[in-house]
């Protein structure tokens, strides 16, 4: 029998869990929904198309709406949960790392030269897309708060152990280009350590449901790529010679 550590429970009163779990699903759509539309309707603002840099922005804005809808139609068909973190600080952790990106898309935008902007753009394009082929991958376990569903172990997770992280980070760096200031900066830090703090719930709860993930984690980076991650430890080891 697996055994349960404190700070982790399982799914109990399977009708109980089931209402929770339609409640939860039924929210993430309508949010994702809103969001997705919101900004679709910005592309209005960004014509007439004429310069690269509008071009660009028009791409990020249906690469990200496309990514918000996938998490929509993701959350109508994912698997329910064996396993969730328990506790506040988890869901709140989770809560704040989903919307304060949103967030940071709200700060006013710098101006910046051409270079710099089609620059930051282009990692939201990057990072928006790549979010989308690694939730497709991630399918029906998908997950906004930390809950064990199924393992997945392929495709981008054979890479590193969090693949949508890092996809988003990408996003998140070309945003907090866009609107780059002191403030902008605090918040974007500010995301980084929440999402880090999620990584670690998901990983817990992930580790007590699923006895293998134990010698998947041991093999698998948590974010650097295996030959970014032995580049790196290659130049620091040189360095110190």
């Amino acid at each position: 029998m697996l055994e349960r550590p404190r700070g982790e429970q399982a799914v109990a009163n399977p009708r109980r869990a089931l209402v929770l779990e339609w409640a939860a699903r039924v929210t993430i759509v309508a949010v994702f929904t809103v969001l997705a539309v919101f900004n679709l309707a910005g592309i209005y603002h960004i014509t007439p198309l004429d310069s690269p840099e509008r071009l660009l922005a028009v791409a990020a804005r249906l690469s990200n709406f496309m990514f918000l809808i996938l998490v929509a139609a993701t959350a109508l068909t994912r698997l329910s949960p064996i396993l969730k973190a328990k506790g506040i600080e988890p869901r709140v952790s989770a809560l704040l790392g989903t919307f304060l990106c949103a967030g940071l898309t709200l700060v006013p935008k710098t101006e910046l030269g051409p270079i710099l902007s089609i620059a930051s753009t282009l990692l939201v394009v990057v990072g928006s897309v790549l979010s989308f082929i690694v939730l497709r991958w991630l399918g029906r376990s998908f997950s906004i708060l930390a809950e064990a569903r199924r393992l997945v172990t392929s495709g981008p997770y054979r890479v590193v152990r969090h693949p949508l992280y890092l996809c988003e980070g990408i996003a998140l760096l070309g945003v907090a280009l866009q609107v780059i200031s002191p403030a902008a900066l605090g918040m974007t830090l500010i995301i980084v350590m929440i999402q880090f703090r999620r990584m670690i719930n998901e990983e817990a709860v992930l580790n007590s449901a699923f006895p293998e993930y134990g010698a998947y984690a041991a093999r698998t980076p948590r974010l650097a790529p295996a030959l970014f991650g032995g580049l790196l430890q290659f130049s620091l080891r040189s360095s110190h010679e």
